[in-house]
């Protein structure tokens, strides 16, 4: 079971999505360079192109259609495009972006597109079919609960010094991070087994770095409108205590430690070519200095994460017998609060990103 249903579909993830493409459009280059230095010589008929986590489809398509244009450049072969995300994920506006006018997106009509619905935690692919993998975000939500409650904070690295409203014990940290560490190596071992030798995988996520981390402000606002609701007799005490978002925010040594440490379950697998830590450029941040328009900044801001909360917090309130009022509720305070105090939920967007290249398992000789 998937410890979400994946991002708010109709549309809404599209929308609310510019962050995570500026996050991608900063490791595009890497992309693009790997592409050029694809080992094209194996016997595949397609080149193969999968994305794991890609949601609506709107950024997903963007990559590939960036990758498509970097493969065409060195080859005619025919090339696929894998778009992969929990089974439970709303694809439709996915599949209406790959062919709007029933051709493909892609103006080529030796492009071929497919969505595959499944765990990227599991092979999803046939053995040694693809030739370039990537992840944008996606890899941040855990693959399980490590714990049943997090009484005292929303999410596991808990709260922003600035808010300082809540915490979480040295213990359940461990507990989180441990997960974290698994789940990277479980997805590793994944995208291994269907990758080619010489194969490139990018990992790409939102994250922590030395001064910031991207959770910092966005789970405040969303913890502060939460407690002010269960405040007013909406829910109880044990169903704040049992509920938690169940996404870590990863250094960038916990993102590559699963690659190059020895006595990881995926070691072997991979050489890691370039990793970073990086800030990525907040529209609707940029937009509100710009402005000055508050009123437009607290939407924009609380659209943007409830994209990828809100169906975390409808499932764990599923039996509330007034559920989408309290779904508003809770977003229309936390908005409110965001107006009335930006300053107290300050955002940054940290990204982490690391690009490796399968090695060949194959016997010597």
């Amino acid at each position: 079971m998937s410890v979400t249903t994946g991002m708010v579909g109709r549309g809404f993830y599209n929308r609310n999505s510019a962050t995570q493409l500026a996050a991608i459009d900063h490791v595009m280059p890497w992309l693009e360079a790997a592409a050029a230095n694809l080992p094209l010589d194996d016997t595949l008929p397609a080149i193969v192109l999968a994305d794991f986590g890609s949601s609506e489809g709107r950024n997903s398509i963007t990559v590939m259609e960036r990758l498509v244009g970097a493969c065409r450049a060195r080859s005619e072969r025919p090339i696929a495009t894998v778009h992969s995300d929990l089974p439970t994920n709303d694809f439709t506006q996915l599949l209406i972006g790959l062919r709007p006018d029933g051709r493909s997106i892609f103006g080529d009509a030796n492009v071929y597109s497919a969505a595959v619905g499944g765990s990227m935690f599991d092979q999803l692919l046939p053995p040694r079919s693809s030739h370039i993998a990537t992840t944008f975000n996606a890899i941040g939500f855990l693959s399980k609960r490590p714990v049943e409650r997090l009484a005292g904070y929303i999410l596991p690295n808990g709260p922003s010094k600035r808010g300082g409203v809540g915490h979480v014990s040295a213990q359940d940290r461990r507990l989180f991070a441990d997960q974290a560490r698994a789940d990277i190596a479980t997805f590793l071992k994944a995208r291994a087994a269907e990758l080619v030798p010489g194969g490139k995988l990018l990992l790409q996520v939102f994250g922590s770095g030395e001064e910031r981390r991207t959770c910092d402000g966005i789970y405040d606002v969303l913890n502060d409108a939460m407690l002010e609701t269960m405040a007013t007799g909406q829910f109880s005490r044990e169903a704040y205590d049992s509920y938690y978002q169940p996404v870590y925010f990863r250094t960038l040594d916990e993102l590559t430690g699963p690659i190059t440490d020895k006595d990881s379950p995926a070691a072997g697998l991979f050489d890691l070519e370039q990793a970073e830590t990086y800030e990525v450029p907040v529209p609707f941040v940029d937009e509100m200095r710009r402005s000055s328009d508050m009123r437009r900044y607290a939407q924009d801001y609380t659209d943007f994460y409830r994209a990828f909360t809100e169906p975390v917090v409808r499932a764990h309130f599923a039996n509330h017998p007034a559920l989408d009022a309290l779904i508003g509720e809770i977003y229309g305070r936390a908005e409110r609060m965001v107006r009335d105090d930006p300053e107290r939920y300050e955002f940054h967007y940290i990204a982490l990103a690391a690009l490796m290249t399968r090695r060949d398992d194959r016997p010597a000789g």
